[in-house]
């Protein structure tokens, strides 16, 4: 999946304020861009390293560019535009891409099924029906290991007791970690920064919550789909 225009190389600044960050372009410019990740970005923000922005040139629009992708170490790359991860997985889902969730006739996003409960990602249907929820992971704590969260998320806590609930209705349901970090090799809960979540999340998996990790590649050029990684629970 292309980005939808050429990414502009720098280096961070500092991230502040949640929602914005400072880079340094290559051209000595400094601006200030929107930083499209509500998280923490544990080992993704980190001042001085080198990242790829994407220039908005549209009327109305306060800043002039998008925060898209992270250097974290030599040779590995993040993208931390967290809303692409339903955007790849989406696209995979159409094409078939993702072994276990394939065969599907219709793909539905953002559905309600439980009164006064949460959207999920995706409702795949045409035979029978299967809810996916999608988390991005970009968590890397070294020698390939990646964890999901990298802040105590109740959002994420709430997801998983209702993906119970919808197993507990005879549905099927997936959680899916879509992996966009090129130096992740599987992933495994956060049990040191949300112990609640990984309580949960074991707990979902016993009950047949089916947990999927799917590693997409960063590039300057856009986001690859590149196969299916391990979960340690």
């Amino acid at each position: 999946m292309p980005f939808e225009s050429p990414l502009t190389e720098g280096v961070l600044v500092k991230r502040y304020k949640r929602f914005l960050a400072d880079v340094l372009l290559a051209d000595g410019r400094e601006l200030t861009v929107h930083c499209p990740n509500t998280g923490s970005m544990k080992h993704c923000g980190e001042p001085g390293s080198r990242v790829w922005v994407r220039m908005v040139n549209k009327p109305g629009r306060t800043l002039p560019g998008t925060w898209e992708l992270v250097e974290t170490a030599p040779g590995e790359l993040a993208c931390i535009h967290s809303a692409r991860a339903n955007k790849i997985v989406g696209a995979a889902l159409a094409a078939g891409a993702i072994g276990p969730l394939s065969g599907f006739g219709h793909i539905r996003p953002e559905v309600t099924l439980i009164p006064g409960a949460s959207r999920f990602d995706f409702l795949l249907s045409a035979p029978g029906e299967c809810v996916v929820e999608v988390k991005s992971v970009t968590l890397a704590l070294g020698q390939g290991e990646g964890a999901f969260p990298d802040a105590v998320s109740l959002r994420g806590q709430k997801h998983l007791k209702e993906l119970i609930e919808v197993v507990e209705t005879g549905r099927r349901a997936c959680l899916l970690f879509c992996v966009m970090h090129s130096g992740i090799r599987s992933v495994r809960p956060a049990d040191e920064i949300d112990p609640v979540y990984g309580r949960l999340l074991r707990q979902a998996a016993e009950k047949g919550v089916e947990v999927i990790a799917w590693s997409v590649l960063p590039q300057p050029e856009g986001l690859n789909v590149a196969g299916q990684l391990p979960v340690v629970l």
